[in-house]
């Protein structure tokens, strides 16, 4: 049982701490996550904090079957998608998030990404498909098997290994054109 499971366990056996042990480990990669459909910092942070409420809510519509992290990430991939869908909001294409990034967000991505060769990587992400953009972030940046981004984009292990294939060839061509050399 990973860290975000077993601190969940201890908040359902009355630990009410455990709580916040989950929002420390969950909370920057969950707003920057949702961030990526909705374009918008401060959405972005009421979504989160509803699918941590969500924990707390409906505790029994997590199994322990799955890792907590995926659990919260298909929530947030839901939430995402339902409010665009109610609002009639439209998903950034990767260059217009990058044009309309508020300050709050630079300043947040500033802290996420430091150095030079992590901006490039994620500007260049940028530049790719939503479904790209998301299944890299999921495999890369967020550690999750093709399993368990399978699950928070309602793909198979199959499409995942497809999609995660074409994103890095689609990436490697936008890194490319903005002169990165491979090495190798």
């Amino acid at each position: 049982m990973g860290n975000g499971e077993s601190s969940y366990h201890r908040f359902l056996n009355g630990d009410k701490g455990a709580f916040s042990e989950i929002i420390d480990i969950y909370r920057k990669n969950l707003i920057f996550f949702i961030n990526r459909y909705l374009n918008n910092l401060s959405l972005s942070e009421g979504l989160a904090e509803d699918c941590f409420v969500e924990l707390i809510v409906h505790p029994h519509r997590f199994n322990f079957k799955n890792s907590l992290k995926t659990y919260l990430f298909t929530i947030a991939r839901n939430k995402a998608v339902d409010l665009i869908r109610k609002n009639r909001l439209s998903m950034p294409d990767g260059e217009e998030l990058l044009l309309n990034a508020s300050e709050d967000y630079v300043e947040f991505e500033e802290e996420i990404f430091k150095n030079e060769e992590k901006k490039l990587l994620h500007s260049s992400m940028h530049k790719l498909n939503s479904d790209y953009l998301t299944a890299l972030h999921l495999i890369y940046f967020e550690d999750m098997s093709y399993e368990m981004a399978g699950k928070v984009m309602k793909k198979s292990r199959k499409q995942m290994e497809n999609i995660v294939y074409r994103a890095k060839i689609a990436l490697r061509t936008v890194l490319e054109k903005e002169g990165y050399k491979y090495e190798g």
